[in-house]
């Protein structure tokens, strides 16, 4: 069973990690999230979760509005061929997450390290960094360096590259 925004809490208040939280109605896409310009300061993210042609899978966070060109990340994140984006079902069975609800905190519910995470660069030159708890109606704001710790935690040592263009 995936872990709840609770439970993601939790391990993030047992790691000394302090994050705000704000509840807001559901948001699948970037754009949904724009209207929350203001409210939550902070940079926004967006992620992709990714597959290659031998089953490899990526989560790539970057910032809401960073181009990525997905004819040749592949080369950028060691995949094995050209990529596409991963399944419902495998979403939800190796991050723990729907659709609209894909977050860097979704690797706390990869205990089997099946998917790599890549975090872009230019994301954590910010202050703070805002992510969907592991649901799309609420938005956590943590500092760069610890959702990094976070991640490592998890057993994710994220690849953090330039991904954007």
């Amino acid at each position: 069973m995936p872990k709840t925004p609770d439970d993601l809490f939790s391990l993030l208040s047992s790691l000394g990690i302090d994050v705000t939280t704000r509840q807001h109605p559901p948001l699948h896409t970037v754009a949904e999230s724009q209207a929350l310009r203001g409210e939550i300061a902070g940079r926004h993210t967006k992620n992709l979760f990714l597959k290659d042609k031998k089953d490899n899978f990526f989560l790539v966070t970057l910032g809401e509005d960073t181009q990525v060109d997905l004819k040749s990340i592949h080369q950028l994140i060691g995949a094995a061929s050209r990529v596409s984006f991963g399944n419902p079902e495998k979403l939800m069975e190796y991050l723990g997450v729907a659709p609209g609800a894909v977050t860097a905190f979704g690797v706390v519910n990869d205990t089997g390290g099946k998917v790599k995470a890549i975090l872009d660069e230019e994301l954590l030159r910010h202050d703070v960094v805002n992510a969907h708890p592991l649901v799309n109606t609420a938005t956590t704001s943590i500092a760069p360096g610890d959702l990094v710790r976070f991640m490592r935690e998890t057993g994710h040592d994220p690849a953090i590259l330039k991904v954007g263009q």
